[in-house]
């Protein structure tokens, strides 16, 4: 798979995404749900702490990813919910953290949410992933 990323202006990439991607050779794509600050039994995690909630679900979409024999290299497409839009970009530095070893920079939305279906959660990240 080749990716060719796609920006007409440059103020994405400093955010850490691109506004496109074109993927030449893909043969088999992932959409996962959306995942969130959840253990294995569905249970809440970390209420109140956004930091923490966002560092769970992409542990989340991590394991997801791996059960389909993929990682986050592999993600093309990144839809992300949030309940305080302030407090997860005051926390994205996590998004780099796990994305920039892969080397990639997914085309991103990022929405403020009034809530998210189970109380409690601030965030929600879902994924298109393409190998």
């Amino acid at each position: 798979m080749e990716r060719t990323a796609v920006n007409p202006w440059d103020w994405s990439i400093k955010l850490g995404y691109n506004q496109a991607e074109v993927i030449d050779g893909a043969t088999r794509q992932v959409i996962c749900a959306g995942q969130t600050a959840v253990d294995g039994q569905g249970t809440p995690q970390h209420q109140g702490d956004m930091r923490a909630q966002i560092s769970l679900a992409l542990d989340n979409l991590e394991a997801v990813l791996k059960g389909a024999g993929m990682d986050l290299s592999n993600v093309v497409k990144l839809g992300i919910y949030a309940t305080d839009v302030d407090e997860a970009l005051k926390n994205f530095d996590l998004m780099g953290m796990r994305f920039g070893p892969h080397r990639v920079s997914p085309p991103m939305t990022l929405l403020g949410v009034t809530r998210l279906a189970i109380p409690g959660l601030m965030f929600e990240i879902e994924a298109t992933a393409a190998a």
